[in-house]
């Protein structure tokens, strides 16, 4: 039986977010491939092959259990993951537009705090989940997460006019194109979770056939198939309009070192992103009672870490005091926020084991 432990929880989550932040981080290493093409890469990893490996490692009878999975679970997280699918393709194009600190805060505020309610709504016990013992504690952290999103995004909105101030306006940078595409990734993103809740029936199964803490591997792929179906329609479409698919081929004018090298870097991006969902199956079941939380969790340290790895990148050296002070601030109340959340997580799991004999 898995013993729920919401600190470990945590810890696990934040793996799973410095995944998540550095997986589009890899194209900066591809060079004359379109978008498209890097993109058709990655989503292969990304949303099947990678799935697929891992079910299979991880779950036993992987295969039979999806054959076995009630078709309503099945298809709801199918047609829920198809629909994530558009959001992955606005997100990713927002980046290109407004890079990845205002992407990452807008998108994925938007996601965690969508991703979180809409499942309670839909499945119910909104209200219940937050009147468990500890709830409050927890609803706490969720509100200051929301906070420090916010705080994050003030600071990208301030790196951007410092940097345009300094060098002039990009020409790649266009706030309106970018906004929009980036509300839409936020909103679809959030569906991906409804997505993983529909899927929750065929984890069940792998769980009680022995999958244990990798239960949520078994249903991850039902949801990725499901986004990659839209993506590859909609790239291989696009690729023939643009006459950019020869670029996987030597009529491009690229030598075959050239093109793996770019392969390899893309699908590297497609691994990572599956892997902060493997640590988010994992970080998911160790939260016990408190697991509608995970996802408010993970998107916060998504945001939490691209930004570090943004100051790393030494993305933030050319702008004001002021910026840098509002963006440090921003980073320790997410910090302040996993603490609470996990604290009170811990107290209630621990409450509601000694009143439900849980894991006795």
């Amino acid at each position: 039986m898995i013993t729920p432990n919401p600190i470990i929880g945590t810890g696990i989550h934040a793996v799973g977010g410095i995944s998540a932040a550095t997986c589009y981080m890899p194209f900066h290493k591809t060079s004359k491939w379109s978008w498209g093409t890097f993109w058709l890469v990655q989503a292969f990893f990304a949303w099947l092959l990678m799935p697929v490996i891992i079910g299979v490692l991880t779950v036993p009878g992987f295969f039979s259990i999806l054959l076995d999975a009630p078709a309503k679970a099945f298809w709801g997280a199918f047609l829920f993951g198809a629909i994530y699918g558009f959001g992955g393709m606005s997100f990713g194009l927002a980046i290109r537009h407004i890079g990845y600190s205002l992407t990452y805060t807008i998108a994925i505020g938007i996601s965690a705090v969508l991703g979180t309610i809409i499942p309670l709504m839909v499945f119910g016990g909104i209200i219940e989940h937050f009147l468990k013992p500890g709830g409050f504690i927890v609803l706490s952290g969720m509100i200051i997460s929301v906070i420090g999103v916010g705080l994050c995004g003030l600071a990208g909105f301030r790196k951007e006019k410092d940097i345009n101030a300094l060098e002039g306006k990009s020409t790649n940078f266009n706030m309106l194109t970018g906004l929009i595409l980036a509300i839409i990734g936020g909103v679809l993103s959030g569906i991906f979770n409804v997505s993983l809740e529909f899927g929750q029936p065929i984890a069940d199964i792998a769980a009680q056939r022995g999958a244990e803490h990798f239960e949520g591997n078994a249903k991850l792929v039902v949801s990725t198939a499901g986004c990659y179906l839209v993506n590859l329609i909609w790239f291989l479409v696009a690729g023939i309009k643009q006459k950019t698919l020869i670029e996987f081929t030597g009529k491009s004018g690229l030598p075959a070192s050239h093109r793996f090298k770019n392969f390899i870097w893309s699908a590297f991006a497609g691994s990572l992103w599956c892997f902060q969902f493997f640590f988010y199956g994992l970080g998911h079941v160790k939260m016990g009672y408190f697991k509608f939380a995970s996802w408010v969790l993970h998107m916060s340290m998504l945001i939490f870490f691209s930004y570090i790895v943004g100051v790393i990148m030494k993305e933030w050296k050319k702008v004001k005091a002021g910026t840098y002070v509002i963006l440090v601030i921003a980073l320790l109340t997410l910090v302040i926020s996993f603490i609470v959340t996990a604290y009170g997580s811990f107290i209630g799991e621990g409450i509601m084991q000694s009143l439900s004999g849980y894991g006795k």
